[in-house]
């Protein structure tokens, strides 16, 4: 039974992130020889403001 789990920065509408899932559920069945229905997807979306990169806020760049 795969997990996967996706996170990655908000700002994307439900079809994109809807889209995202459905491929990668469609890579694990072909890939990992599993049924689609065995593939578990968890998408979570960080906050800009809870983000940093080289030690600067992603939120505060424009």
């Amino acid at each position: 039974m795969p997990y996967v789990h996706i996170e990655l920065l908000e700002g994307r509408t439900d079809e994109q992130k809807q889209g995202l899932m459905r491929d990668v559920v469609d890579a694990v069945v072909k890939n990992a020889n599993v049924s689609k229905e065995s593939v578990h997807v968890i998408l979570n979306e960080i906050s800009k403001q809870h983000l940093t990169k080289n030690g600067e806020f992603i939120g505060e760049k424009a």
